[in-house]
């Protein structure tokens, strides 16, 4: 993939959406995660971060690795969530449930992102 893929159908463009919020999401994690661990404090959201842009820019370019990149980083984030605040509801709350909801909408675009990955392969005679 060499570049950015071009959605025709609602589904690509939903996807191109999801993969936009990724990017949007992912930069003040990484921005103020930065700080934070300048700070002293955790690198958890430096890292959450990167991956998450990272996600995006790959999703974006119509990869299927994108989408698995960000959620690897939500399913590293529950251990992070429970080690950070233990069992406490009220306290995993606000660190688990927005990456939950996200990772919902990324797995619906896991279908979009296959059939652009192997659109892009046979155009370029390799499937």
């Amino acid at each position: 993939m060499t570049g950015l893929y071009r959605p025709r159908r609602a589904a690509e463009w939903a996807t191109c959406a999801v993969a936009v919020l990724l990017v949007l999401l992912g930069l003040p994690l990484l921005i103020m995660g930065a700080e934070l661990a300048l700070l002293g404090g955790s690198f958890y959201y430096v890292l959450a971060g990167a991956a998450i842009i990272a996600g995006g820019v790959l999703m974006l370019m119509g990869s299927v690795s994108g989408a698995l990149l960000y959620l690897l980083a939500w399913l590293l984030t529950w251990p992070w969530a429970l080690w950070e605040v233990g069992f406490d509801g009220w306290g995993l709350l606000p660190r688990l449930l927005g990456p939950t909801l996200i990772a919902v909408l990324v797995v619906l675009t896991i279908p979009v992102l296959r059939r652009a990955q192997k659109t892009s392969l046979v155009r370029k005679g390799i499937a």
